[in-house]
């Protein structure tokens, strides 16, 4: 009788203390999922229109661009589209990486073949035929910048005036394509001695508007914007001219840029306190 007391009360302490664990695994799994909840519930309703945040962003841009300074003489419109990688602080400046590719078809500078041409004004190939020689425009430039977002007007305080202003390098050159393939004086090194390939530092000051919407759908910027280059030609001789261009140019563009911006919006830290 003693014996059997002894294991019913041994059982119900195990069963007691069975229960009590399970209740506060529970407590803490439903704990857990409310915290995940809220959590999840207050990211979602983070909002740029609250107050000046601080993020990265990821642009894709384009731009039309007229020339100015020496390379009016050399080009004609062109445009530049490229990428950039940009981070806005809770102050609202703007730290940035831009890069563009440069590309258009007028080109203005027509007579860099002249020794080339034969009295009816055609190149001629080694198997005797007229060759079809195309020019085009092929550059690049990039810089790093910085700038401040004035909210003067916008949906928020992220959004708003933009001024920026970035150093860099910008390079520039007269594509040269031979359709036919059969110019030797255009073929490998020969090429480079007609294709002024030109570079140098490059100055790109930006004014424009920058929108970040609420809902996170429609963040762009689009504005004026320059490129000065001072810039130096990089081949050693021009085979046309027969001699070395040592001239200091001065290189502009100006142009509308347009720019689509994805937002990386950080999670909102959320603190919690127990008792």
């Amino acid at each position: 009788m003693y014996c059997n007391d002894i294991c019913t009360s041994t059982v119900a302490s195990v069963y007691l203390q069975y229960q009590l664990t399970m209740y506060l695994l529970r407590r803490r799994i439903y704990l857990s999922l409310y915290l995940l909840l809220i959590s999840s519930f207050c990211y979602a309703q983070f909002n740029v229109k609250d107050s000046i945040r601080q993020f990265s962003m990821i642009k894709a841009h384009g731009g039309f661009y007229l020339p100015g300074g020496d390379m009016a003489d050399r080009f004609g419109n062109n445009f530049i589209i490229g990428a950039a990688f940009s981070y806005k602080s809770s102050k609202n400046w703007v730290f940035n990486f831009d890069a563009g590719f440069i590309t258009g078809n007028n080109i203005r500078e027509q007579n860099i073949l002249q020794n080339l041409v034969n009295g009816q004004g055609q190149v001629v190939g080694i198997d005797g035929s007229y060759a079809t020689i195309v020019l085009s425009e092929r550059g690049f430039n990039f810089n790093f910048g910085l700038g401040k977002v004035f909210p003067i007007i916008g949906p928020n305080p992220n959004s708003g005036l933009l001024i920026s202003s970035g150093l860099g390098l910008i390079q520039h050159k007269i594509r040269i394509f031979d359709e036919t393939g059969t110019v030797s004086a255009l073929k490998g090194n020969y090429k480079k001695g007609y294709d002024r390939l030109t570079n140098g530092l490059c100055i790109n000051p930006f004014i424009g508007y920058v929108n970040f919407s609420n809902n996170r759908l429609l963040n762009f910027s689009f504005g004026l914007d320059c490129l000065l280059g001072f810039t130096q030609s990089r081949r050693s001789f021009n085979y046309d001219l027969r001699m070395v261009d040592q001239k200091n140019r001065q290189d502009v563009l100006i142009g509308l840029k347009t720019s689509w911006i994805i937002p990386l919006y950080k999670k909102t830290p959320l603190k919690y306190y127990f008792r």
